[in-house]
């Protein structure tokens, strides 16, 4: 399989939002719960969203929840993170990942990963 694409990040001021996109031509993610995480320089990878194949369950991090929104279209084959009111300390390379299983609070799960994308919080 090949991975997946995350795109959208970049340089935002404090107080900004970005909306990361997360895709891949080489299969379907239908069948997928797809994860968000991200992992800043010198902390360990941490979960950040999941949300299940139909889209019909979605689970947030207590450190993003209420700044970010999960979502995902299926017939365009990509999985969403809208974040809101970013902080400096969102700064982070952010991933997604298909999984192999269902969403679990588990920062590196069994699943087909993307390369990530880059987010700086800075003024």
């Amino acid at each position: 399989q090949l991975p997946l694409v995350e795109s959208g990040g970049g340089l935002v001021q404090p107080g900004g939002s970005l909306r990361l996109s997360c895709t891949t031509s080489g299969f379907t993610l239908d069948y997928y719960s797809i994860g968000w995480f991200r992992q800043a320089p010198g902390k360990e990878r941490e979960v950040i969203s999941c949300i299940s194949s139909s889209g019909a369950s979605t689970d947030y991090s207590e450190s993003m929840r209420g700044r970010v929104t999960i979502s995902r279209d299926n017939a365009k084959n990509t999985a969403y993170l809208q974040m809101n009111s970013l902080k400096p300390e969102d700064t982070a390379v952010y991933y997604c990942a298909a999984l192999t299983f269902s969403c679990s609070g588990d920062p590196s799960p069994s699943g087909v990963w993307g390369q990530g994308t880059q987010v700086t919080v800075s003024s």
